[in-house]
């Protein structure tokens, strides 16, 4: 992760990852489901108050289906797929922007061939994510195109 106190310039290295940029785990969250995500915290200055990370998804993963107070600004990098912003099913492809508003629901899913790797800008001080109760889940396979992509056929 770079801050004000580390050098200004990280050289790109192999594959997306980024010299001196630890590559996690997606989430630590046992409860939350999702397959195949890495995350790389690329700037988090406290004087700026938000944080620029790099997601990215191996063909046929997925990110968890949540909702935050915070608001998300995607940029894809690499790669397409699909994502869920509310009730939209939307596919994305590279240098695609998507916002996502605060207590939205949203997933992104990467239905190429290669990872599907985006850049996105939240707030350094972020709420817990919330995550779907059944009664949720069962309202949104009411509608089958929403159905589809939380099944992976979309």
């Amino acid at each position: 992760m770079m801050t004000s106190t580390q050098p200004p310039v990280h050289r790109k290295a192999k594959g997306y990852r980024w010299e001196g940029v630890v590559v996690q785990p997606y989430k630590e969250d046992a409860r939350a489901l999702f397959k195949a995500v890495t995350r790389q915290v690329l700037f988090a200055d406290p004087q700026q108050g938000s944080e620029l990370r790099y997601f990215e998804i191996a063909p046929g993963g997925f990110s968890s289906l949540e909702r935050h107070a915070h608001t998300h600004d995607v940029l894809i990098l690499r790669g397409h797929g699909h994502c869920l912003v509310g009730r939209e099913v939307r596919e994305i492809v590279t240098h695609d922007l998507i916002a996502v508003p605060p207590m939205t629901w949203h997933q992104f899913r990467a239905t190429g061939k290669e990872p599907l790797g985006f850049l996105c800008m939240v707030n350094a001080a972020r709420d817990k994510p919330q995550l779907p109760t059944p009664e949720e889940l069962a309202e949104f396979e009411q509608d089958p195109r929403i159905a589809d992509f939380l099944n992976g056929t979309r």
